[in-house]
């Protein structure tokens, strides 16, 4: 499956979820059916997914967790707050960076329509790979 059409499926489900439940229930409860919707379209969903990593030869464990990992390719990062801070898509590049992949979604469930909520971020992604997706000059990552 094609990135676009990976995220296409992941935002399609987010939209009927914030569309039938709304704003203002917990993060876990939007990651739980989420992770639901998506496995029902047949898609492969990791929740909660530690992540190792090493720096200066210090090694953590369990530095972070990922909310939802699909198909191995897509980090989906969710929140449930008013409106979204900018740690919030530092911390998916962080993500992104440190497991080497592409691209993440932020969703926020805690806005009034998902539209505002919704941000796509990349990580060392060639304007070949996708035309949808806009990457900066050194190719490292682009809020949309």
């Amino acid at each position: 499956m094609e990135l676009d059409d990976l995220t296409g499926a992941i935002i399609d489900c987010s939209i009927k979820i914030h569309i039938e439940l709304g704003p203002g229930m917990l993060e876990s409860v939007y990651e739980s059916v989420l992770a639901r919707a998506l496995e029902r379209r047949g898609l492969r969903v990791e929740r909660q997914q530690v992540i190792r990593f090493e720096y200066d030869g210090m090694v953590f464990e369990e530095g972070f967790r990922i909310d939802l990992l699909v198909e191995g390719r897509v980090i989906v990062e969710l929140k449930s707050v008013e409106k979204l801070a900018p740690v919030h898509s530092k911390q998916l590049l962080t993500y992104l960076r440190l497991t080497n992949r592409q691209v993440g979604l932020l969703i926020n469930f805690g806005e009034a329509t998902l539209k505002e909520g919704l941000h796509r971020i990349v990580n060392k992604l060639s304007t070949s790979d996708s035309a949808l997706l806009r990457v900066n000059r050194n190719g490292s990552a682009v809020k949309e």
